[in-house]
């Protein structure tokens, strides 16, 4: 599985707080707080301060979001429109993420726990419902500061899981994430719309400097695993 796979290129997982000489990270979303989770929203530096795993979140909408527990609040997003429950899949029970009001996500990595600006071996994260070809895209910004291009995340069958993982010798210390062509809300029904949902992400430990892995990059939809090595592409 290109989940696995691509937890394994990264290294053992580190958990919450501390810094470590390699590994990685997982945000899966599941041990957010009630009032962290929906119909609240979830603040943007949660995982380098309450739960500290170097990632801080920004977006040109009006914040984020956690879905809610069932039993506690509508879950899947059914609090933003009633229809998403049975729209949007889970790749770990029960939670997922959005940014609200906006379809745009950045990621800016930090030593976890400080204000140290960091860079990450590699990223990857996990999508529900990718309609669109080319509409699901990671923008990415490598250690030295420069742009490292766009890589689109595959579609799934309706309401299906998609995966996308990228590494690069440079690091990233920032991702983009366009999920979709519209931000999730309650008038989705427009012909085109394609409203896209994250699940978790997985990335390199965060750090101020970085080793040079080789630059992998595994996508997956349907059980297919495509992996990209130094940009050149391979169908295994």
């Amino acid at each position: 599985m290109a989940v696995d796979n691509f937890r394994v290129a990264l290294g053992a997982n580190n958990g919450v707080g501390g810094s470590f000489a390699g590994g990685r990270r997982e945000i899966n979303w599941d041990a957010v707080p009630t009032q962290f989770a929906a119909p609240n929203n979830l603040p943007a530096d949660f995982f380098n301060v309450n739960s500290p795993r170097g990632a801080v979140f920004s977006t040109p909408g009006s914040g984020f979001q956690v879905s809610g527990n069932a039993g506690v609040a509508p879950v899947r997003f059914d609090n933003l429109n009633p229809t998403y429950s049975s729209l949007f899949q889970t790749f770990s029970s029960q939670r997922l993420f959005t940014a609200l009001g906006s379809n745009i996500l950045t990621i800016d990595f930090f030593v976890p726990g400080t204000n140290i600006p960091a860079v990450v071996a590699g990223f990857g994260a996990v999508f529900t419902d990718v309609n669109v070809a080319g509409g699901t895209i990671f923008t990415v910004f490598l250690g030295n500061g420069t742009n490292g291009g766009q890589f689109a995340v595959p579609t799934s069958p309706a309401g299906g899981l998609s995966f996308l993982g990228l590494t690069d010798p440079l690091g990233y210390s920032r991702i983009v994430i366009q999920s979709g062509n519209s931000p999730l809300g309650p008038n989705q029904s427009l012909n085109g719309t394609d409203v896209v949902a994250m699940d978790d992400f997985i990335y390199g430990e965060p750090l101020a400097s970085t080793p040079e892995p080789a630059s992998v990059l595994l996508t997956a939809v349907g059980g297919v695993l495509l992996v990209l090595k130094k940009r050149n592409l391979l169908n295994l």
